[in-house]
C-alpha cells in the first residue's frame, strides 16, 4: 500500500509539473527533481500509470494545445515557437505524426475543440490494481460550466469498438491511429457550434446544443455509417467502428452523474447495437 501511495504522489506531482510548464523548456530530470525521486523511478511510475512514456505524453499535450491555439487564430510558426519547436519544418513533422495532417490543413479542416490528448485525470490510473472505473481518463472539467449551460439539450456519446484488442494485437501505434480516425469522424459530423471532446481512452462526446432527438440521431448515424472502414498504420490497415448513445443534460448537472449516465447509455448501445437515448 505504501508503494502504491508513493507512486500516486509521484504521478500527481509529475502531472502538475508538466501541465504548468508545457510552454517552457524542461527535462525529465527537472520533473524527477520536483517529485523528489530518481529519473528511473519517475519513468517507471509514469509508464505503469499511463502506458506511455513521459516524452510521449509531453509531446501529445503540446501538440494538442498547439492545435487549440491555431484554431483561435495563432499562426503555425507562433504555435511552433510557443511549444518549443525551433523551426516550422520540425513542428510540421511532429504535428502531422500526431494529427495525421499538416498544421495548415488542420487550421482549414478541423472544427470545434481539438482535445485529442486532454490533460490526464489525476483520479484515473491505468494498471492492473489502479483502475478507477468510476472516473474518466481525461480531465474535461474545464468544460463543466459550459455543459451546465446546455441543460435540456443532448450530448452524443461515442466509444470505439475493440480498441483494447487493437492495442494488444497490432500495437499502440495502430491504437493511436484508430483513436484519431474516430475523433476525425465525430468532428466531421459535427456542426460548427458543436463541441467535441475526448473523455476516455476510447470515449468521446459531442455537445449538440439541440433538444430535438430527431435532429441528434442523424448526426450519430452519419458517424456510424463509416463503421468498418479501415485506417492505415505502419503494419497495414485496421478497421474502425464506433457505438453511440445520447443523454440529455439535466438542470442540476453533477460531473459524477454525467459520467455515470455516459457509461450507462453506452453499455445499452453495446448490448443492443443501436443508438440509445437516455
Amino acid at each position: 500500500m505504501r508503494v502504491q501511495e508513493n507512486s500516486f504522489i509521484i504521478f500527481i506531482t509529475a502531472l502538475d509539473f508538466i501541465e504548468e510548464h508545457l510552454t517552457e523548456e524542461f527535462s525529465q530530470e527537472d520533473i524527477a527533481a520536483r517529485c523528489y525521486c530518481s529519473l528511473s523511478s519517475l519513468q517507471k511510475t509514469w509508464k505503469v500509470c499511463t502506458h506511455m512514456s513521459v516524452k510521449e505524453y509531453v509531446t501529445k499535450r503540446r501538440l494538442t494545445m498547439a492545435g487549440r491555439d491555431m484554431q483561435k487564430g495563432m499562426s503555425v510558426l507562433d504555435a511552433a515557437l510557443k511549444y518549443g519547436y525551433n523551426s516550422h519544418e520540425v513542428f510540421t513533422r511532429a504535428f502531422s505524426k500526431v494529427w495525421g495532417i499538416s498544421p495548415l490543413r488542420f487550421k482549414k479542416e478541423w472544427k470545434g475543440d481539438c482535445g485529442l490528448y486532454p490533460r490526464l485525470n489525476p483520479e484515473y490510473l491505468e494498471g492492473e490494481d489502479n483502475m478507477r472505473y468510476n472516473t474518466k481518463k481525461f480531465d474535461v472539467r474545464d468544460f463543466y460550466e459550459y455543459l451546465r449551460s446546455q441543460a435540456g439539450t443532448y450530448v452524443l456519446c461515442f466509444d470505439v469498438q475493440n480498441l483494447m484488442v487493437v492495442n494488444e494485437k497490432y500495437g499502440r501505434e495502430a491504437g493511436d491511429k484508430v483513436i484519431l480516425e474516430a475523433f476525425r469522424r465525430i468532428n466531421e459530423a459535427a456542426s460548427e457550434n458543436m463541441l467535441c471532446l475526448r473523455m476516455g481512452g476510447d470515449e468521446f462526446v459531442m455537445i449538440t446544443e439541440s433538444p430535438d432527438k430527431e435532429e441528434v440521431k442523424p448526426i450519430a448515424e452519419k458517424v456510424l455509417a463509416k463503421n468498418g472502414e479501415s485506417v492505415p498504420y505502419s503494419g497495414g490497415e485496421v478497421s474502425v467502428s464506433l457505438r453511440a448513445g445520447a443523454i440529455m443534460i439535466g438542470e442540476h448537472l453533477k460531473y459524477s452523474v454525467l459520467c455515470e449516465d455516459f457509461n450507462e447509455v453506452l453499455d445499452k448501445a453495446r448490448n443492443s447495437g443501436n443508438i440509445e437515448f437516455k
